[in-house]
């Protein structure tokens, strides 16, 4: 099936014809989030590329990382990784395989998702070059260890968080304890709580700062400044959102199974 272009003013999609709906749908989407974005930062780039790809063999191809990052993740939040962000592309998959991925209503909602979210990496990056993309083997280094404030932050940013209640819920409820910050393990199903309860605690502006910088301190130092707070205090505070708000808000009903392409 050939390849084709759909354009909007500052994204190009590149897709099969098949999938011309889901490339129009996308890039109305992200000239939305765009225009958000440019409020919260210095730069919001334009001339990005989505690429849609028909089938996961095709992505997992196209990006040797993403392999790896679905390995780092929990089974539950292997699902969610369904593109990848490169400096000036986004790689997706079509409406076909992530309809095929989701776990219920708000699953597909973020699958649908992807790519904003990933457009939020990119704008992240670009405001703090310290973070992918573009990507090397010290940059994806780099990625496992910030994992939690890179996904989180995209999340955030794409107005994606509440979308993976089903999904956090259903990680409290498996295995042991999640660690503080999150791990890479739990990034994608927990690093957008930590800037949920900061927007609460702080405002918005604290999650702009968040993802600014990378303190060298590492991750407990990075908490403890944006939420101006003891990193116990923090904690404690964090898993009583996570144990008494969050499933409240959520919707109980919805239980996430493990990803079918794990």
């Amino acid at each position: 099936m050939p390849w084709v272009e759909t354009e909007s003013l500052s994204f190009t999609a590149r897709h099969e014809t098949a999938d011309e709906a889901c490339a129009q749908r996308t890039l109305d989407r992200l000239e939305d989030l765009r225009l958000r974005l440019e409020e919260r930062f210095d730069d919001a780039p334009g001339g990005i590329t989505v690429v849609v790809h028909p089938s996961p063999g095709w992505l997992a191809a196209a990006h040797p990382f993403l392999p790896g990052a679905r390995l780092a993740a929990a089974p539950a939040g292997r699902r969610y990784l369904a593109g990848w962000a490169m400096a000036s592309e986004l790689h997706i998959l079509n409406d076909e395989y992530t309809d095929r991925r989701a776990a219920g209503e708000d699953s597909l909602a973020a699958l649908r998702g992807t790519a904003e979210r990933l457009y939020a990496q990119i704008v992240i990056a670009a405001n703090n070059t310290r973070l992918p993309p573009p990507w090397g083997p010290r940059k994806f280094a780099r990625y496992v260890r910030w994992a939690w404030l890179i996904e989180g932050g995209s999340q955030y940013f794409a107005g994606q968080t509440a979308l993976l209640r089903a999904a956090v819920n259903t990680r409290m409820r498996q295995g042991k304890e999640p660690a503080f910050p999150p791990s890479a393990r739990d990034a994608i199903i927990l690093g957008g709580t930590i800037f949920d309860l900061l927007e609460r605690e702080r405002g918005p502006d604290a999650c702009t700062v968040l993802v600014s910088r990378l303190r060298r301190e590492g991750a407990q130092r990075a908490v403890e400044l944006a939420f101006d707070a003891r990193p116990r205090e923090i904690e404690r505070e964090w898993r009583r959102y996570l144990r008494e708000d969050l499933p409240r808000a959520g919707s109980l009903g919805q239980i996430e199974s493990e990803d079918p392409f794990a």
